[in-house]
């Protein structure tokens, strides 16, 4: 059994355009091509589709996606079922947070119509950083949390915009960098890798920023991480697309730490 391209694009919410687009570029091609040249889909090719849309929600580029679902090509239904309960989880995560969002705007909206105290407290519940409070604590502890939160609550708005401001040159460079071929072991490579560590090390909870913390383990297992997820090394992706960025930032912060930290 399969579907039509303008069947997919109604069912999906897309367009036939930008389907033949995804056949295009590669990340969608149709199981056949009928005489009149209409494109068809297969059920792969439906759980293929979900999947980018899905990924395109969490805010992955094309490229990215292109990256991540190549990494899993060839999966047996089993495997395409795992990564598509990561998927859920995430949208679970997605839902609580909006959830907690619309409860806090009708909360001011009722106390604004009828004239009651706003409670500043709830006014924000679900706009907050704490997005990733419990991977985080699964990760590197609860105190490593509540001692990064502290920090962040206690910023200035200039100090966030600061912070912020680092953290995007730092990916613009890295970027810069990887799309020239830069050798990560370069010094210009090693240049950026240094601000990266001294960028990590300046955030309190993190194992970098413990005196007698194991910082080289943590900057080497963040770079790999940076490959691994495709959430972290969307920040790194360079016009090529795919896990090329993430994995110079990993060699480049690899060669640091062994030789400095």
């Amino acid at each position: 059994m399969d579907w039509s391209i303008q069947e997919i694009a109604r069912l999906a919410g897309t367009t036939s355009r930008t389907l033949r687009h995804y056949d295009d570029i590669g990340l969608l091609e149709p199981s056949r091509v009928a005489s009149n040249g209409y494109r068809h889909y297969d059920e792969a090719g439906l759980v293929r589709l979900q999947r980018i849309l899905l990924l395109r929600e969490l805010g992955l580029g094309l490229p990215q996606i292109a990256g991540v679902l190549d990494a899993s090509a060839g999966a047996d239904a089993r495997a395409e079922a795992s990564a598509l309960e990561t998927h859920l989880g995430w949208l679970r995560q997605e839902q609580q947070r909006l959830a907690r969002q619309i409860a806090s705007v009708e909360s001011t909206i009722t106390a604004l119509t009828e004239r009651k105290d706003l409670m500043a407290e709830n006014m924000f519940d679900g706009f907050d950083h704490t997005e990733y409070k419990e991977e985080v604590e699964q990760r590197w502890g609860a105190k490593a949390y509540a001692d990064g939160d502290r920090w962040w609550r206690g910023l200035s708005d200039d100090e966030r915009a600061a912070w912020q401001q680092c953290v995007s040159d730092l990916g613009r460079d890295w970027i810069a960098a990887a799309e020239r071929g830069v050798d990560p072991a370069s010094d210009e490579a090693q240049d950026v890798a240094r601000r990266h560590v001294e960028w990590l090390t300046g955030v309190p909870g993190t194992p970098a920023s413990v005196p007698g913390g194991d910082v080289k383990g943590y900057v080497i297992g963040l770079g790999e991480m940076y490959v691994a997820d495709p959430r972290f090394g969307a920040n790194y992706a360079t016009r090529d697309g795919g896990t090329a960025g993430a994995e110079f930032v990993r060699d480049a912060l690899s060669v640091y730490a062994e030789a400095n930290l």
